[in-house]
């Protein structure tokens, strides 16, 4: 095998190649997929770190993307978090190709001895299949799912509407029942107005509890 025209040991970017340089490493290889929904963050690249650091194994990131604006953003995402994880045991490569069709790409990238990280819940687009279950039928290559570091947008925007609902029948059940406890303290002070004053106070504090209960 020839020696590549760079030095990627010294170097914190030296395995940032183009794709035809990657054919001189080591084929043992995490490729990892990246969704275009995922931001590629700390925690992911310390996930991503703690599966490649044990063996040495090389990482790839791949990403599919649509147009060069999006381009710009994704391979400085990459490039980043690249640097970050990389190390004496683990280099890393970065990999952006054009397109949606996860399979025709990796036909063209996987080499023997590669393993694929992909996300729970990434689909393959116009198949709308799990990502993970296309990988296994097309390719021997092993398939590692990571949970994905990002609740899906739909479930962030449905917490916080359950949250506002929560917050607004509290809200008005304790108004209402405050209605009630002034005109209470109006009655005369006697035994019935302690008894009911104690009554509503208890009935306000169980229908919170299940309100709150109905909505959590």
């Amino acid at each position: 095998m020839n020696k590549p025209d760079l030095d990627t040991q010294n170097s914190p970017f030296g395995s940032l190649l183009p794709s035809a340089r990657l054919t001189s490493l080591p084929s043992e290889r995490l490729v990892v997929l990246i969704p275009d929904e995922e931001s590629v963050d700390n925690e992911l690249a310390h996930r991503i770190w703690v599966l490649a650091s044990p063996s040495g194994l090389q990482v790839l990131f791949l990403a599919l993307c649509s147009d060069a604006g999006e381009e710009v953003n994704l391979r400085r995402q990459l490039v980043t978090q690249a640097a970050a994880i990389q190390d004496n045991r683990v280099s890393v490569g970065i990999q952006i190709e054009y397109g949606n069709d996860w399979i025709e790409k990796l036909k063209a990238i996987l080499r023997p001895g590669d393993t694929l990280v992909c996300f729970a819940g990434q689909q393959t687009g116009w198949q709308h299949r799990p990502l993970s279950q296309v990988l296994s039928s097309n390719f021997k290559a092993p398939v590692h799912i990571l949970s994905s570091p990002h609740p899906p947008p739909g479930d962030t925007k449905s917490g916080l509407l359950s949250q506002v609902v929560s917050w607004t029948g509290s809200i008005g059940i304790i108004l209402g029942f405050f209605w009630i406890q002034v005109r209470i303290d109006q009655l005369p002070k006697d035994w019935a107005h302690t008894t009911l004053l104690c009554l509503s106070v208890a009935i306000e504090i169980s229908l919170i509890w299940l309100w709150n209960s109905l909505t959590a």
